[in-house]
């Protein structure tokens, strides 16, 4: 494997992973009834942007 091809391994594995944080803080907010604390709303942005990165990679077939 190419360092190119390591790097975008890493950051795709980074990105998912800062999904998936996301996903798990905005829960816990949920289950404490923060939906709309400023904390809640930037990992609303956050989680959409990333999944925006997903998608793009899926569209170019780079992910499953």
């Amino acid at each position: 494997m190419s360092q190119r091809e390591e790097k975008f391994e890493q950051m795709l594995s980074d990105i998912q992973n800062e999904y998936l944080e996301a996903e798990r803080k905005m829960k816990q907010l949920r289950a404490e009834g923060k939906e709309k604390t400023a904390t809640y709303r930037q990992l609303m942005g956050t989680k959409l942007m990333l999944d925006s990165f997903i998608t793009k990679y899926r569209l170019y077939g780079l992910l499953d």
